[in-house]
């Protein structure tokens, strides 16, 4: 393929993930939401809403199924106001608060001037999450306690529209026999892909090995690079970066993060899982 048909190629996906976000002024009129932010109402009915953010990342997994080695660039402006509300409206109303002590009922009291400034803040690079409250919890089947990070609420909203992004891109690549924090997939699907290898196939042998403190260790260095393998988006990879590197309170202390992904995060699962995909799944 020449250097022409490339560059075709990559415009043609950048098009396809571009959201168009417009938004509905007192007056009536309809004005982009990249040049007006005192709309009151969405031009959209939320039903509407919600399927142009759907189908816009069903395009992105289309395209990363169809062709497993192209790189997405522009997807930051995926995060639109539309997608930070529609994961506003996901949130449990019941979870735990952060260090901002802000509940989802909190927050949606000025839901759409909350949402708006959180997106401008994004937009204009602003944006810096405020630092992850640590708590820890019983480990199952043991007698000791594993870290758990609580963001706050707007760093939830973030993360989880993050999530949406990465989980379009990687879902369609990661291996059949993955079944770690994966969609309709979990440990019963894994025990019964395992029973079915052990019955039917020839083993010779079963490795059975756990990555001690994963989410407290993983490499910020090598998270990054594996995720340029698939995203080109610099602002997109520069927010990542923020996200990992967000400071933990414990305690009334502030740690500096300089390692791990902390567990709780609504990303923490599809990047670890970026991870083990290039650390372990490509070698199996």
């Amino acid at each position: 393929m020449n250097k022409a048909r490339q560059s075709d190629k990559c415009r043609e996906s950048d098009s396809a993930i571009v959201p168009m976000n417009r938004l509905i002024t007192v007056d009536g009129k309809g004005e982009s939401a990249k040049n007006n932010l005192t709309g009151k109402h969405f031009l959209y009915t939320e039903a509407e809403e919600e399927f142009e953010v759907e189908t816009k990342l069903a395009r992105v997994a289309e395209i990363s199924k169809a062709n497993p080695n192209e790189k997405f660039n522009n997807i930051i402006h995926l995060i639109s106001p539309e997608m930070l509300e529609m994961c506003h409206k996901e949130m449990d109303t019941n979870k735990a608060t952060g260090v901002d002590k802000i509940t989802k009922k909190d927050y949606e009291k000025e839901l759409e001037a909350n949402i708006l400034k959180l997106w401008q803040s994004l937009k204009n690079f602003s944006y810096k999450p405020q630092p992850v409250k640590r708590v820890y919890i019983p480990k199952a089947g043991s007698d000791k306690l594993r870290p758990l990070g609580i963001p706050a609420y707007e760093d939830k909203l973030v993360q989880t529209a993050m999530a949406k992004i990465l989980t379009a891109i990687y879902e369609p690549i990661f291996m059949e026999f993955s079944y770690g924090f994966r969609g309709q997939r979990g440990c019963h699907q894994a025990l019964s892909g395992l029973t079915y290898i052990l019955e039917n196939k020839i083993i010779r042998y079963v490795v059975d090995a756990d990555i001690k403190d994963f989410f407290g260790s993983v490499s910020h260095e090598w998270v990054i690079k594996f995720m340029e393998h698939k995203i080109s988006d610099k602002n997109f990879i520069r927010l990542v970066k923020r996200i990992l590197m967000t400071s933990i309170s414990e305690k009334g202390t502030t740690i500096q993060s300089t390692q791990g992904c902390p567990q709780g995060g609504p990303v923490s699962p599809v990047i670890s899982n970026i991870y083990l995909h290039y650390v372990l799944d490509l070698w199996l």
